[in-house]
C-alpha cells in the first residue's frame, strides 16, 4: 500500500490514542504547562511510537484476551508513554538547538521560553514513567528506563562529536542507537510483552524497532540535505549548520580528495553562521561522492532486515501494517 493508503489506514488508531492523551492531559493544573504540552503533542505527528506498540500487541491477536492488553490494562493508555517521551525530547531538542520552527509551526522556546519549555518535558518524563510502571510492567518498565537512559547519552556523545568532528561510523551509529533505535525498539518490544509475547518474539520486534529506528534516522538525515523545507518544517541543511555527523557528510569525508576534505573540515571547525552559508557547497561534495545514495541504500538494508524480523509472525492485519511502516520509513517526505 502507498502511504496515503497506509495513513488513512491508521488514522483511527491514531485518533484513539489522541483521545487517550487529551484525557490524560486534562488532569495538569498549570495552565501555562497545559498550553505548551498541548503545542508540542498535538502539532502534527504521526503517532509512530505509540502505533508500533499497539501493533505489535496485535501481532498475538490470536492470544487470550485477557493476555493482549498485558498484566495491568489499556494498550493504549500505556503506549503514549512512547508519545510522551518522543515530545519531551523534542522539547529538550528545541532548546538545545536554538530551535525556532518545529514541523512549521513555531518552536514551544521562542513562545514560552526556555525554562517553562524545559520543564514541561520534564513533566512528560515523569508522567511517561508513570504510565509506563502503571500501564506496564515492571519488565516494560526496566526497558523504557534503559532507552531513555540510552537517549540521554546519544545526546552527549553527538555533542562530543561535533566539538571532536568525529566523522567514524561506528560513533554515529551509537548516536543512531540512543537517539531515536532505542525508544522504536523499546515501544516495539514492550507491546509485544504486554500481548504476553514469548522470549523469541521479544527478540525479533527488539530488532525489527532497531533497524526501523536508524533507518527513520538516516532518511532524517536526507531529508535535512535534500528535502523540502515547506514538508519538513526546518531549514535546508540545518544538521551541517549545526555541525553534526550524519552518514552523508561522513561518507564524503572518507572518500573526499584532500582538497575537498579540508573545505568540509574547515567548515565543520568553523561557526554556525559561517556554515550556514556554506550549506551548497557541502552538499554539493557529498552528492559528488555519492554520499546521499549510499546513505539510501544503508536505509534500504536495515529496513529489508527489519521486515525479515517479522517473518516468524502469522499472516495479520497488523503485521501486514508494519511491514507497510518500513516501507513508509523510505518514502517519506517529511
Amino acid at each position: 500500500m502507498n502511504n496515503t493508503e497506509l495513513l488513512a489506514l491508521l488514522k483511527p488508531e491514531a485518533a484513539m490514542v489522541d483521545n487517550v492523551m487529551r484525557d490524560d492531559l486534562a488532569t495538569i493544573e498549570s495552565p501555562e504547562l497545559f498550553k505548551i504540552i498541548h503545542h508540542a503533542i498535538f502539532n502534527g505527528g504521526k503517532r509512530i511510537r505509540p502505533l508500533l506498540a499497539v501493533l505489535a500487541s496485535q501481532l498475538c491477536d490470536e492470544r487470550d484476551q485477557s493476555q493482549k492488553t498485558g498484566e495491568t490494562g489499556d494498550i493504549y493508555k500505556f503506549a503514549i508513554t512512547f508519545e510522551y517521551l518522543h515530545a519531551a525530547s523534542l522539547l529538550h531538542d528545541d532548546v538545545i538547538d536554538h530551535a525556532d520552527k518545529r514541523r512549521g509551526r513555531t518552536a514551544a522556546n521562542v513562545i514560552w521560553g526556555n525554562t517553562p519549555v524545559i520543564l514541561a518535558g520534564d513533566f512528560l518524563h515523569a508522567r511517561a514513567m508513570l504510565l509506563a510502571g502503571t500501564a506496564g510492567t515492571v519488565e516494560c518498565l526496566k526497558i523504557i528506563s534503559k532507552a531513555t537512559s540510552a537517549m540521554v547519552e546519544a545526546e552527549f556523545l553527538q555533542l562530543q562529536n561535533v566539538e571532536q568532528v568525529d566523522y567514524s561510523k561506528k560513533n554515529y551509529f551509537r548516536v543512531l542507537s540512543g537517539k531515536t533505535a532505542a525508544l522504536i525498539s523499546a515501544a516495539c518490544e514492550t507491546g509485544i510483552i504486554q500481548a504476553g509475547g514469548n522470549d523469541r518474539e521479544r527478540n525479533a520486534l527488539r530488532s525489527y524497532g532497531t533497524n526501523l529506528g536508524l533507518a527513520f534516522q538516516i532518511v532524517d538525515d536526507l531529508l535535512d540535505y535534500l528535502g523540502d523545507s515547506n514538508k519538513t518544517g526546518k531549514a535546508t541543511g540545518n544538521d551541517f549548520a549545526e555541525g553534526k555527523m550524519t552518514l552523508p557528510l561522513i561518507h564524503a569525508l572518507a572518500y573526499s580528495d584532500p582538497d575537498q576534505k579540508n573545505v568540509l573540515m574547515n567548515l565543520l571547525k568553523s561557526d554556525r553562521k559561517e556554515r550556514a552559508r556554506n550549506v551548497d557547497t557541502a552538499k554539493e561534495i557529498i552528492q559528488g561522492k555519492n554520499g546521499f545514495q549510499y546513505a539510501r541504500n544503508t536505509a534500504e538494508g536495515l529496513i529489508s532486515t527489519a521486515v525479515s524480523e517479522l517473518d516468524i509472525f502469522k499472516k495479520s492485519p497488523a503485521k501486514n501494517i508494519l511491514i507497510s511502516l518500513a516501507g513508509y520509513v523510505l518514502k517519506r517526505d517529511k
